[in-house]
Parts: structure tokens; sequence; C-alpha cells
């Protein structure tokens, strides 16, 4: 800076002249391209925001969403088609214009089965099938109100944090270009500070009355000049490791705790919130390189660029809308209905309180009420100890749709061994890979630990696929400890031999299964 600096002041004021007028041919042009751009990008920012938002939601077809469960999912094909027709007719209903959508209520599910068989993963799959907010909870974790523990409504705040969560994550692709500009100038105005002007004072000074224009034109000339060269290294990545210094937001309030029955998820407020808009935001001073500023200042622009009144309006409704509540283990509160003492004191007043969430109510959350009139709602269990007869008769009302799921086979087992993207033989193969060992699975090695992890299940206790984890874990235990240093192998074969060699002391003790698989 300092070299263009001094040639700039050791031109001749002919050059200066043809310079301030090549600039002030230049400047106007410059100008109407600039506000063309800027006005382009206005346009298209407004066309954005005025599309509507709801295309946004993945809508399926039934036998879309069967099939893309099938890619991780083995069997229950009857809770699948159920899940997938619940998921579409929330579709349908949308497309209903008269005053019959809000008559049309969403039929929730419960589905019935033992431990490992796929309740769970279908509610997983289920949450990245669609980008609609899904939220899953586990029912013992709850309490009936007036006892120490969250209560159920806070089931509709998290699931509305998360939707809040979505629709900001989309706002901010939405002004990603925007922001990223916004940060490369803040980064140059460090490297290259702009040319300040000249104050009203020291420009009417008549010593500098005939030089104060030409100097400050050819200032600004070579500063634009200068900038837009750093523009091209800041792009090109020359200057991802110098250290700048960085005004960057102070971290807000740290979060309180108040102790007692009722804590701030179930109240709802949040103190940061509260009094960020009371007291104004802190900066500090911070070191980092250029490619970490990048990465914290676009961060910092783009939630400049949101408008978080109409975020919170569209994350409500859509969670209103669309929302899913996958309840797990709903079994653990269910319980005979005869006086009971100790931890199951407050298991039907779980139930009760379930009630008017399921069936339609209005929740206070921070970012306003919340109905959750068209909310669908999915529970499971395995139901071992207590059967859905259990619940309390106005909870089973709200389920109408009852799915058992069966008991897997051993062909379940081998297609489960191989057929999903996320096959526990390919994780395996995949960790192996990484040692650069290669571990072929033969088809009468995998079928003899399918034959085991049906016979254990039967014989110990019947916890579905998970067996397969203990049985793989326990046949690999070996390759896996002593791979690289103690066995110089590149490849294995796992064929029938080897799994009963591994296995057959194991499978033949009962007792000993019992502890180890």
């Amino acid at each position: 800076m300092k070299e263009s600096t001094m040639d700039t002041t050791e031109k001749s004021p002919d050059n200066r002249e043809a310079s301030q007028k090549k600039e002030t041919r230049d400047t106007p042009d410059d100008k109407s391209k600039t506000n063309g751009k800027n006005e382009i990008k206005r346009s298209r920012t407004k066309k954005e925001i005025k599309e509507p938002q709801q295309s946004e939601v993945k809508e399926l077809t039934p036998s879309q969403i069967v099939a893309e469960l099938d890619k991780y999912i083995i069997g229950q094909d009857n809770a699948k088609k159920s899940v997938a027709i619940a998921l579409r007719n929330r579709w349908r209903r949308k497309q209903i214009t008269d005053s019959l959508r809000e008559e049309i209520m969403p039929n929730n599910i419960i589905l019935i089965g033992p431990t490992g068989v796929g309740k769970t993963e279908i509610a997983r799959r289920l949450a990245k099938l669609t980008n609609a907010p899904f939220v899953k909870v586990e029912a013992s974790k709850f309490t009936e109100v007036g006892y120490v523990g969250r209560d159920v409504e806070s089931i509709i705040r998290e699931l509305t944090d998360l939707g809040v969560t979505i629709v900001k994550s989309e706002r901010a692709i939405e002004v990603q270009k925007k922001a990223e500009y916004m940060t490369e100038e803040r980064i140059l105005d460090i490297i290259i500070p702009p040319v300040k002007k000249r104050s009203e004072d020291s420009a009417a000074q008549p010593a500098t009355l005939g030089f104060t224009a030409s100097h400050t034109e050819t200032d600004k000339e070579d500063n634009f000049k200068t900038r837009e060269k750093f523009r091209e290294k800041l792009n090109s990545g020359e200057l991802d490791d110098r250290v700048i210094e960085v005004d960057v937001n102070a971290d807000g309030m740290p979060m309180m705790q108040v102790m007692g029955p009722m804590g701030l998820d179930d109240l709802g407020v949040n103190l940061q919130d509260l009094f960020s808009s009371v007291m104004p935001k802190k900066s500090k001073k911070r070191k980092m390189t250029v490619k970490e500023a990048r990465v914290a200042l676009v961060q910092e622009e783009a939630q400049k660029l949101i408008d978080m009144d109409s975020v919170i309006k569209e994350a409500i409704e859509r969670v209103q809308e669309y929302g899913i509540v996958f309840i797990d283990e709903i079994d653990k509160i269910a319980g005979p209905h005869s006086k009971s003492q100790g931890p199951d004191v407050s298991r039907e007043g779980v139930q009760r309180d379930l009630l008017p969430i399921v069936e339609g109510s209005s929740v206070t959350t921070k970012y306003g009420m919340v109905r959750t009139d068209h909310i669908l709602f999915i529970a499971s269990g395995a139901f071992h100890v207590s059967k859905p007869s259990d619940l309390i008769p106005e909870l089973q009302g709200r389920f109408p749709i009852r799915v058992e799921l069966n008991s897997l086979t051993e062909e379940d087992f081998v297609k489960i061994l191989t057929q999903p993207q996320n096959a526990l033989l390919k994780q395996y193969e995949a960790l192996l890979k990484a040692e650069d060992v290669v571990i072929e699975f033969t088809n009468d090695g995998i079928l003899e630990v399918a034959r085991i992890a049906a016979e254990v299940n039967e014989q110990v206790e019947n916890i579905g696929a998970r067996r397969l984890h203990t049985i793989l874990s326990t046949l690999l235990e070996d390759i896996l400890f002593n791979t690289p240093d103690k066995i110089k192998e590149k490849k294995f074969n796992v064929d029938k031999n080897m799994v009963q060699d591994k296995l057959k002391d194991i499978v033949k003790n009962r007792d000993l299964s019992r502890y180890i698989l």
C-alpha cells in the first residue's frame, strides 16, 4: 500500500488531472452497474421470499415412502404402509379448500411389537424422509404435573424449537450469497481500510483548495484498485492463513437454572432472549485467520439478514400442519389400574396429561401459542409386561390405528445383514478398510450367523436385530483388536467354520450366553 501511495504522489499534475477525468468518466458507469446488480439481487431476494414455503416440505407418495423405508428396514410391511398413508393424508388434507379441512383430524398410530424389530428405526428414517418438524421422545422421561421432572407440554415446545431451527436454516441458505458478499467487504475493510473523507473545515482551507479534490479522487482510485487486487487474492485463498483482528458478537448471558419443580424449559422462558432485548449486544475483538473469520462473519451477517418474525410465523404454521411426534416406550407408562405405590405413582397421570395434547389443545411456547389439533402422533411400545389395554381407555381412543410388528426370523436376519444400505456387514467392512484390511463374508458364514442369532433369541431373550450386533462383535473381536500391529494379514474370509469355531462354546453354554450375548 505504501508503494502505491508513493507512486501516486510522484505523478505530475497533468497525470493527476487525467486520472481524475478518467475516474469521473468511469465512476457513473461503475455505480450504475453496481446499482443494477444490487437491484437484481434485491428483486431475486424479494421473489424468493414471496415463493410459497410449504413446498419446502417433501411430499412423497405412499409407495415412495415405503420404498425409502425398505432401503433400511427389513419386513414390517404393515407398519410401513400405515405410516406412509398417515403422512400422505396430511398432504391430501392441505388440498381441501373449504371448512371441511379443519375437521379432518390425523389418525394417530400405535406400533406394538417386541424390541429390536424396527419400531424406533421407522421413526428415525421418517425424520430424514420429510423436512417437517419431527421429534422423538421417551414416554418414561415425563412425569405428572406437580412432580419433579418434565411435563408433556415440553414435547410441543421442543417441536416448535425444532421448527424454528428448520425454517431459520432454510432462510440462511437463501441469504447465503449476500452474507458472503458482506463478509468479503468486512474483511477487505480490515485489510485495506477505506479512504476517510476529509472534514468540511479542512476541505475549506485556502491552502489545500486547489488540490483537495484531486488528492481525494486519486486516493479513492488507488484504494479501489488495491481492494480489487486483494479481493482476487481473498477469493483464490492466498490470504486464508493471514491473521486479522475481527469484531465479533460476544457470547450472551449464560443460561440460568431454576431449582424447583418447574424449570425454564417448562416455563417456556429463555432469560437470554428476555435480557437481549433490554441490554445491548456486546462485541469483542478476536484474532483469527481469514479462513476462520469468513466462517464466523458469514453466520453473523446471515443472522442480520434473516427476518425472525416471518421465520417464527412460518415455523408455527409448519409445526401445526406438518408436525410429527414419535412417543417411544409408551408401554412404560401403562400398568394395571389398581392403586400402585413408589415410582409408578405418576404413570396414569402422564397418560391423563397426554390426552389433551393428543386430542388437540393450545400450548404456550416462547414463540406464541401452538395448536396441536393436526399434529400427527405415533406411539410405540414392546408391551412385554403390560398390554395395550392397560392404557386408560381415553388414550386408547386417541390412537385408532394399531399395527403389530412381527418378530424377526432367520430369513429376516440374513436380509438385515446384507440388503440395507447401512447393513452391519458393510459397516464392519468399511471399518477394517480404514486399516487397509479386506474382510469378506461368505454366504454360508452369513447363514450361520443368522441361524445362531435366531437360536440365541429363542433360548435366552428375544432382542430382535440387536442380537446381530452382539454376535458380530464377539465373532470379529480378535481381528478388530489385533489389527494392524499383531496381525499382518490384509485379507480375511469369514465362513461357516470360522463362525462355528468362535461361537460354539457360547451357544452351547446357555448360562454363559446370558452374559456375553
